[in-house]
């Protein structure tokens, strides 16, 4: 059986929909809460880690002092060729540990913006006609060496990328579920400036009703057919 090990940064950033697909495909599910001090895991304990977002950045490991245990599980998880999975923050600790940079990007993207395929790989190749992604975030990343990049909005150009084919990252949220997505813009208020590519809080609640319904069947997709891939 499958195992799964989440770990989780803050409370009001939960794995959403991911914990949907885990229990449907029955597989064994392990948290690691990193707000409650908990252990990252060694990776004979897992065969798919997913780590995902948080408000902090990937250079914060003097004011988060357990961030360099984490990159270190990372690295250790692409090392013994386990799938791994980042969202947000989770993507971006993946590009800082394969080595690029990570930055403040020129200007936030938080609310619903269409994400588009950047190249033909079975991945991108999911994604559909006028998809719209939720966003929120304001660093990005460089392209690693020998990754694959797979999606670009028109506020950011690195959305998702793939690395040998078993390490997955993806800036935006495709996770989202509607508890997940309140709790995000309760703790996440004021930076709803409505401005650029920051949407309103009544915008993204207004779209959020167009939107939500098509994310679980791409995010479901996605992670079958990059399992699939992983293997071959």
């Amino acid at each position: 059986m499958m195992r799964v090990h989440f770990i989780q940064h803050v409370p009001f950033e939960n794995p959403g929909t991911l914990l949907q697909w885990v229990k449907k495909k029955e597989y064994q599910i392990h948290v690691t809460r990193v707000f409650n001090d908990e252990p990252f895991p060694a990776a004979n304990s897992y065969d798919l880690l997913i780590i995902m977002g948080g408000p902090m950045g990937v250079h914060q490991e003097k004011k988060f002092k357990w961030m360099t245990a984490e990159k270190n599980c990372i690295e250790e998880a692409i090392r013994e060729k386990k799938w791994v999975l980042g969202i947000c923050l989770g993507a971006q600790l993946i590009a800082s540990v394969l080595g690029a940079g990570v930055f403040a990007h020129v200007e936030q993207e938080i609310g619903w913006w269409p994400i588009y395929a950047s190249t033909n790989h079975p991945l991108s190749n999911l994604l559909p006609p006028n998809f719209h992604a939720f966003h929120w975030h304001g660093d990005t990343f460089d392209l690693p060496h020998m990754a694959q990049q797979l999606f670009y909005s028109n506020a950011c150009s690195q959305q998702g990328f793939i690395y040998n084919n078993h390490v997955l990252a993806l800036q935006f949220h495709p996770e989202i579920e509607m508890h997940l997505l309140l709790q995000m813009l309760q703790h996440g208020k004021h930076e709803l400036t409505n401005t650029g590519y920051v949407q309103s809080e009544h915008l993204i609640i207004k779209q959020t009703e167009k939107f939500l319904p098509t994310q679980f069947p791409f995010l479901q997709e996605l992670m079958d057919r990059f399992l699939i891939s992983a293997e071959q």
